[in-house]
């Protein structure tokens, strides 16, 4: 019999690429999301690729008794965590509103599991967790700091899912937790299908869908912050992902809980990227090659909380879940484009 997963989240950018992955690989899937900073539209496009309806329900994780509700009609085999509010910039300017949401939606959660016996979590985490660091390529090992309200409700939630399982051992606990830390690197990206894919609501935070509605006309200029980097050409160098390398990851990572031992607790992080980094003008210059467009940018100052470069050492996830990941600059790019041209206006207008 397949096993069951409740995915928190499922109809955002990469919890939407994570329900087609895990479809696929034969779980069962139901998608819970209180469509904040989502289409329902994304979830009837992930059925079109799968061929099947997925369970919906639209709720707020923090809404204990409707996730409770949840967990009564169905018998849930584990969960993986990517509801949260994620936009760097607006957690500092909204920093209550960003804990309320990660930290009380991950604390509600992990009450329901334990009170309908489900142990196995895959969280959604972050590089942010790692703050400005001292050198590149990061292990999981550096020391873990956060520069914003964002990475600190990360890091925040990392401290409380390793407290849970510390706990099973002090109470030697006869289903003790099996938890994955999937910090992320940039996720870039879009399904083949062209029919999911990143869709943000108002102007972009992130680079690579800023560039792709420059390239489109959607936009007039794309600003990059500073050139006067300690890096290859000046500007900030990041770790970019194709999302469905990203949403493989998370099978990868259910696997590996859910193979193990009953009695085996853990809690574990790994680092999810490609460990090679791009600079923003190496990302324009692809971008505008792959793609036959010119994208109008201009140089600004530095923004405050950026750091020079970020990206990830990925021996672990290689060595212990067998994930790597398998796309590259081109690939990340055309899929872009493809749902760019095919949804100008992300999921506004159905195809």
């Amino acid at each position: 019999m397949n096993k069951t997963v409740l995915v928190t989240g499922g109809a955002g950018y990469i919890g939407s690429h994570a329900c087609v992955e895990l479809s696929e690989a034969g779980y069962d899937v139901i998608v819970v999301d209180n469509l904040s900073n989502s289409q329902m539209e994304a979830v009837r496009r992930v059925e079109q690729i799968i061929g099947k309806p997925l369970v919906f329900y639209q709720a707020d994780v923090r809404d204990k008794p409707a996730l409770s509700d949840i967990f009564q009609q169905h018998k849930i085999d584990a969960v993986i965590h990517f509801a949260g509010l994620k936009a760097v910039g607006e957690s500092c300017q909204q920093p209550v509103a960003y804990y309320h949401n990660n930290n009380v939606s991950t604390l509600v959660l992990v009450e329901t599991m334990a009170q309908f016996k489900v142990s196995h979590l895959v969280f959604s985490s972050s590089a942010t967790v790692y703050g400005d660091p001292q050198s590149v390529p990061i292990t999981e090992d550096f020391p873990l700091q956060a520069t914003n309200p964002y990475g600190r409700t990360k890091l925040f939630i990392e401290d409380i899912l390793r407290d849970l399982s510390q706990a099973d051992v002090l109470n030697n606990a006869e289903l003790p937790w099996k938890i994955a830390l999937l910090r992320y690197f940039n996720p870039v990206g879009a399904h083949s299908s062209g029919l999911i894919g990143e869709s943000p609501n108002g102007i972009p935070n992130n680079l690579m869908p800023y560039l792709s509605q420059v390239a489109i006309g959607k936009l007039e200029k794309l600003s990059v912050f500073g050139d006067d980097y300690a890096t290859r050409d000046g500007t900030g160098v990041r770790d970019y992902i194709h999302v469905v390398d990203l949403a493989q990851g998370h099978v990868k990572a259910l696997d590996y809980l859910l193979a193990k031992a009953t009695d085996e607790g853990l809690c574990e992080a790994f680092n999810l990227g490609t460990g090679q980094g791009n600079s923003v003008l190496e990302m324009i210059e692809t971008f505008q090659s792959v793609t036959g467009q010119m994208v109008n940018y201009q140089i600004v100052d530095r923004r405050p909380g950026d750091i020079a470069e970020c990206y990830a050492n990925t021996d672990l996830a290689e060595k212990k879940l067998g994930w790597k990941a398998q796309k590259n600059l081109h690939d990340m790019i055309t899929d872009t484009w493809r749902w760019q041209t095919k949804n100008p206006n992300g999921y506004e207008e159905k195809l």
